[in-house]
């Protein structure tokens, strides 16, 4: 299978070593010195193990046009960037290829072929001039849940924090041909990757935890722990997350793991920093539109008030704005 991964960072180098190594025949679309790195040395991955993978068959481009037609895409750029590469993903297209989106945070597909009363609405935050959703037709997308962490530790080289689960869905929740074939690439690369029925449930599941502890998180400079110890920010997370629920559920979503357990599950974690704040460490733009202002905007078009989700929207608002402002890292004096 032809399988290109447009961003080759810390996941989507994960994903492209791993599965070059088991055999699928793997093209990077990549940047800078990450591009020189994959062409002249191929995409290593240090497992948690410490075990490397290093998959020299693969091929690297920048620019989509000289890659030719895909059978997969694994779009794994941030959530911000996906509006700067939308309209060449025509390049990597024949009839029949699949775009398997591996953003955090509501995705902008999500009310396409949902069926019922919200069907076709546009997420704003998500997309705000509708150019990536007339960009990518929503055919080709099935959606996944991103549940590893890693870090690029320099260009070409991935190192795995922990995790080997992706879930796959298709919008309309059906079991495909096309998605159990990548279901069954990504197991036969040695990653997890059950097929969901309701892969807006699972997205919810992670937005729970994101809405929360990744904003407050970036903007208290504090560890899960930290976060989650303390009373007072302890409280606001469980707030933020309370309102997310009722968005959920007015939605007509399931939820599968209430916020008690999600909030178990993140102090089991420990001293870890979230990627927002790891972001905010090192002077990179905010996925806070993805993570924060697309629930606050269905908050809005369900009817239920997110009066926490604001205000913590609208401090990581101004912490994105002053990072941009400054081109450089904030450091607490």
């Amino acid at each position: 299978m032809k399988i290109a991964v447009v961003g080759a960072g810390a996941i989507g180098g994960y994903l492209g070593g791993w599965l070059a190594a088991s055999g699928e025949d793997v093209t990077f679309i990549a940047r800078n010195k990450n591009l020189e790195a994959i062409k002249a040395r191929g995409m290593r991955v240090i497992g948690e193990d410490g075990t490397t993978v290093h998959a020299t068959n693969v091929r690297a481009f920048e620019k989509m046009q000289d890659a030719g037609a895909q059978d997969v895409i694994l779009l794994t750029v941030k959530a911000h960037q996906v509006g700067a590469v939308a309209a060449d993903l025509k390049h990597l297209c024949n009839a029949d290829t699949a775009i398997v989106t591996m953003q955090n945070g509501i995705p902008w597909w999500y009310f396409q072929r949902l069926g019922g009363n919200y069907d076709g609405s546009a997420v704003k935050a998500a997309d705000p001039d509708g150019s990536i959703t007339r960009a990518v037709d929503s055919s080709r997308i099935i959606g996944s849940v991103v549940y590893p962490a890693s870090v690029l530790e320099s260009p070409g080289v991935v190192r795995v924090v922990e995790g080997k689960r992706f879930t796959l869905g298709e919008l309309d929740g059906k079991t495909t041909p096309r998605i159990e074939r990548i279901s069954a690439a990504f197991v036969k690369a040695g990653f997890k990757s059950p097929i969901t029925d309701d892969i807006r449930g699972e997205i919810w599941l992670k937005v729970l935890g994101n809405v929360a502890f990744n904003p407050i998180s970036a903007l208290t400079h504090a560890t899960l722990v930290d976060l989650l110890t303390y009373p007072p920010t302890r409280d606001l997370c469980i707030a933020v997350m309370r309102e997310a629920e009722a968005i959920a559920i007015r939605l007509g979503v399931a939820m599968r793991v209430g916020i008690d357990k999600r909030i178990a599950g993140a102090e089991k974690v420990g001293a870890h920093k979230t990627s927002m704040l790891q972001d905010v460490e090192a002077g990179r733009a905010l996925e806070h539109e993805a993570l924060v202002g697309t629930v606050a905007e269905l908050g809005r078009v369900v009817g239920v008030p997110t009066p926490h989700i604001d205000a913590v929207l609208a401090c990581t608002r101004l912490l994105a704005k002053t990072l941009g402002d400054s081109h450089s890292r904030l450091s607490l004096l």
